[in-house]
């Protein structure tokens, strides 16, 4: 996932003339407003995990790693995100989220864009209309804002128990970050159900695959995640995982997230770590559930370290990008 956080650009000033023109209070922010990406609300944390490869996860020398392997992709899909504060309303932020997504399929060596289903790219202004005149009178007075383009986004509901968000401004701005987390994640979401309900060929997902039902359960979904909040090792078993060496992965084992479909998993190492910090090239794979776990693992895992050539660089995350990611958030950023 690409995320770039940014001052005013063309398309906020646009929606930030409309909301001024009758909306009394509303002002610009001066110069780039650079957003700090608010980190997730849930502590890091380990959890245990259901081993289904032998009874206990241990390390596994993938076979035959070393020799020169064609990756089984067919195709990659990645999201962006933009948030950007370009405005105030009696001290309220006003944000503009501009999300997109996009699958890049490989023809000849080549990655060119997926023709069933085009780039998706969506802006959404977050406003805290509790703190705000009555949404109708936006609406009356900014109809460009209101339909279309321009869709409003709530930032002061009540939570599951009936509460509603604080005035302060940064608790405000950080519903308005995930609101626009869930956007990007609602589009990713509908591509890969969209490639995987053709059944063309492995998607590689930055990402995990256990959000959609559909593509959880599918063959062709492959989830790569290169962030660890949450390591599903404790123990013995987590220092295992952070010993792992390069072109070794985990015992293959159950997710199960809360609300979320059940996948099969394991950790993979794609470079050497020696030096490096213990999370340094380790990357957490999500297939479908499967009736040969170790052969398939020892497959995607051979196709994994095959796209880490060539190096996704100059991005600081090359370490665990593949360049087909890489391509994708390009892509992406190009038409954002």
């Amino acid at each position: 996932m690409l995320v770039s956080n940014s001052g005013p650009d063309a398309a906020s000033r646009a929606a930030l003339r409309l909301l001024m023109q009758r909306l009394p209070g509303v002002s610009a922010v001066e110069g780039p407003t650079s957003i700090d990406q608010v980190g997730p609300s849930d502590p890091p944390v380990l959890r245990a995990a259901t081993i289904v490869e032998g009874t206990a996860l241990g390390a596994v020398k993938i076979p035959n790693v070393s020799r020169q392997v064609t990756s089984g992709f067919g195709a990659f899909l990645d999201g962006a995100q933009k948030v950007q504060i370009f405005g105030h309303h009696l001290g309220m932020p006003i944000v503009l989220g501009t999300v997109s997504a996009a699958v890049r399929i490989r023809v000849n060596r080549r990655l060119i864009t997926w023709r069933h289903q085009a780039p998706r790219v969506e802006r959404k202004i977050y406003l805290p209309l509790r703190y705000l005149p009555p949404l109708a009178e936006i609406r009356e007075a900014n109809p460009d804002i209101a339909q279309g383009e321009w869709q409003i986004v709530d930032t002061s509901t009540a939570d599951r128990n009936g509460d509603y968000p604080s005035q302060h401004p940064a608790v405000l701005l950080e519903r308005a970050i995930r609101s626009v987390d869930r956007q990007r994640e609602q589009l990713e979401d509908r591509l890969a159900e969209a490639w995987c309900a053709r059944g063309e060929s492995p998607l590689f997902i930055d990402g995990g695959i256990s959000r959609s039902a559909s593509v959880a359960s599918s063959s062709c979904a492959v989830g790569v995640i290169k962030s660890h909040r949450t390591l599903y090792a404790e123990g013995d078993a987590l220092r295992i995982v952070l010993g792992l060496a390069k072109g070794e992965r985990s015992s293959v084992f159950r997710v199960s997230p809360r609300l979320r479909s059940s996948v099969m998993s394991w950790y993979l190492r794609l470079r050497d770590a020696d030096g490096r910090d213990a999370l340094w090239g380790l990357v957490r794979v999500e297939v479908a559930e499967n009736d040969r776990p170790a052969e398939r693992a020892d497959e995607i895992s051979r196709w994994v370290m095959a796209e880490t050539t060539p190096l996704s660089l100059p991005d600081g995350r090359w370490d665990k990008m593949a360049y087909g990611v890489r391509d994708c958030e390009e892509f992406l950023r190009a038409i954002s």
